[in-house]
């Protein structure tokens, strides 16, 4: 059995079960499940499960740590492959288009985005995600050339993601994987990622790093005009390596799972 946290009393709603069937169950366990403030008080339950679990997912050695240190078992998955229904090509205006994948979460530089748009008049951003959750301050600052897609349905925004020339992701929090890079790399498109060690690791190639600053993000986007076609190709060779990555990491967490079955 698999289950996702946040929120962690989703765990307890599978372990009666495991535990009678003799099951083992993985934790796959989002960053937000160790760094957000709504968890924090609840670290004592997550170790306390991850103890009982076969492995515990996360994405990156410092959680790994921290799953290890309260004494489970973790295994490090810094993303899955992502594939989407076809679809025709995401409408876009002629202009260099950059995808910006956001949920508008706390640890989202939105504004510093839009600045990064007004200084860019001849690139046009296109923003996804439900604007009910921006605040409406922020969303009135956003210049002419951003465009909100709003949430999209799987195969339109699998489509914009391809047909975008890049997509901008980006995240204030360390120890945070980008699941929008991620999903672009696997579409074959070069990323404009936030400056963190995790980051770098998961995406050598085929991106160009930032600070979170408006200077960093309109100088990233600059450097991704101007060798768009290059990153391109570094990342469809990213996705081919992390194709073969996730083979063997599928195949490690399938061999724990069944040594957990007949200790």
């Amino acid at each position: 059995v698999f289950v996702m946290t946040p929120p962690v009393f989703a765990v307890l709603s599978v372990l009666p079960y495991c535990l009678l069937r003799r099951v083992p169950f993985v934790m796959d366990a989002h960053t937000a499940a160790f760094l957000h403030p709504r968890w924090k008080h609840w670290q004592w339950l997550q170790r306390w499960l991850s103890r009982r679990a076969a492995t515990t997912i996360v994405t990156n050695e410092h959680l790994a740590n921290l799953v290890r240190q309260g004494g489970g078992h973790a295994t490090i998955v810094r993303d899955v492959p992502v594939e989407y229904p076809p679809a025709p090509p995401f409408p876009l205006n002629g202009k260099f288009a950059i995808a910006a994948v956001c949920s508008f979460n706390y640890d989202e530089p939105v504004e510093e985005i839009f600045k990064a748009a007004e200084k860019l008049e001849n690139v046009e951003f296109y923003v996804t995600g439900n604007t009910r959750d921006l605040s409406p301050e922020i969303a009135a600052r956003a210049p002419g050339n951003v465009r909100f897609t709003g949430f999209l349905p799987d195969p339109d925004y699998g489509s914009l993601l391809k047909t975008a020339q890049a997509v901008l992701t980006l995240t204030t929090r360390d120890h945070t994987m980008l699941r929008g890079a991620y999903e672009a790399i696997y579409l074959g498109t070069p990323v404009i990622i936030s400056d963190w060690p995790i980051l770098r690791e998961a995406f050598p190639r085929g991106a160009v790093y930032v600070d979170n600053t408006m200077e960093s993000i309109v100088r990233a986007v600059r450097e991704m005009a101007a060798n768009q076609a290059k990153l391109q190709q570094q990342a469809l060779a990213l996705r081919k390596q992390k194709l073969a990555e996730w083979k063997k990491t599928k195949a490690a967490i399938l061999q724990r799972i069944r040594t957990q079955q007949n200790p």
